[in-house]
């Protein structure tokens, strides 16, 4: 059985074998369909497949394959196994998930299959250890070579659960998996290589593109951006923006949005709000993040009634504050006392069906009682 290699640092908790159990059949439906299993005439594994599908109940699938797998015309083909993985996940069977595989081992599915079970270790049971043990094992246990589509999901995956050195790992073990990487696989790791600070490195990567003979994307240049304004290196990140356009690499409000929240980050509001005036120059409409982002920018450096004009042409616009902006605003107001304009955010953010919490309400009634005003009864009756 293929391993996988020494040098990556994280501990497989292999599920152990263990006997199927059976749970107790929820209602009649399914007592049907399990029934029409005792009988003798032949069931096609199309047709086996659709009863599986007709169960109403997760947990009745464990009866059903016991009595399949005894039956002479069983063949689970690889429809039939891949509906299974997803109903033993929908009732967190993660043992029985392990003992099915070993009792299908001898036959060969396709990368779909894997894929699925890496999906459903990974997103159903948030078992790292085990989506990554099934990678290493595709190849000579299972006899299957994977895609670029399930490594990169594993790789990915690596990096946001910030197993930055794992996934350097798994990208190193590409060649032994029979993978061939390509662009989606290079502006992982250099997403990897950003969120660990690690600029310099990522920039490297970044320029192996030609020579691999890659196009560097939008996701490439949005993810260097990213890195570099969270590192404070924001006329890097506008160079980037240069060297963008100039090779025709399309820009659209994502990108400009990673450049207005680098902009904030070091205060600089007004060259923030020339961003979202470029973008409707350049006939890149601005999206709700980018409002948002100007939205907090002002907020940030208490310029609240500017803040405000900017909720109001959001309204217009038909976009949505972000609550974050909203309390902001209202808590900006109520430090300077301005009441009525504190009852005008609140009354907004409720219609868009945000409700103003403890913190928020203990500083909105102090302004209320201190201004010697009470002009909340219609809010506080919604």
């Amino acid at each position: 059985m293929k391993m996988i290699p020494r040098g990556l640092a994280v501990v497989l908790r292999n599920a152990p074998s263990k006997q199927l159990q059976f749970s107790s059949i929820p209602n009649n439906r399914d007592n049907v369909i399990l029934t029409r299993l005792k009988h003798k005439d032949w069931l096609t594994p199309k047709e086996a497949t659709k009863l599986l599908n007709s169960l109403t109940h997760p947990s009745s699938s464990l009866t059903f394959f016991h009595l399949y797998s005894s039956r002479k015309d069983f063949n689970p083909t690889e429809p039939f196994c891949t509906l299974l993985l997803s109903k033993l996940a929908q009732s967190k069977h993660l043992l029985e998930i392990h003992t099915l595989l070993q009792t299908l081992k001898p036959r060969r599915f396709s990368d779909n299959f894997f894929f699925t079970l890496i999906k459903t270790y990974a997103h159903v049971f948030n078992r790292i250890d085990l989506a990554l043990h099934t990678l290493f094992q595709m190849p000579s246990f299972y006899q299957c070579l994977p895609s670029s589509r399930t490594f990169n999901f594993v790789l990915n995956l690596l990096v946001v659960s910030k197993l930055y050195d794992v996934a350097h790992g798994v990208y190193r073990s590409a060649p032994k998996l029979g993978v061939g990487l390509d662009a989606c696989s290079m502006n992982i790791l250099i997403k990897g290589l950003c969120s660990r600070g690690e600029l310099d490195a990522a920039f490297r990567v970044f320029d192996e593109f030609p020579r691999l003979g890659f196009e560097p994307n939008e996701r490439t240049y949005t993810t260097l951006m990213k890195g570099l304004c969270e590192a404070g290196r924001v006329e890097e990140a506008f160079g980037l923006l240069e060297r963008m356009e100039r090779d025709g690499v399309g820009v659209d409000a994502v990108v400009f949005n990673v450049l207005i929240g680098g902009l904030r980050k070091q205060g600089r509001v007004e060259e923030g709000k020339g961003v979202l005036e470029r973008m409707v120059r350049r006939g890149c409409y601005p999206n709700e993040g980018s409002y948002n982002e100007v939205l907090c920018a002002l907020v940030d450096v208490k310029r609240f009634c500017e803040a405000k004009e900017v909720v109001v042409q959001m309204g217009l616009e038909g976009f949505l504050p972000s609550f974050v902006g909203y309390k902001g605003l209202v808590l900006g107001f109520c430090e300077k006392g301005l009441v009525g304009d504190v009852d005008w955010v609140v009354r907004d953010m409720v219609r868009h069906g945000f409700v103003p919490r403890m913190g928020m309400w203990k500083q909105i009634v102090k302004c209320v009682v201190l201004d010697g005003c009470v002009c909340f009864d219609g809010v506080l009756e919604d």
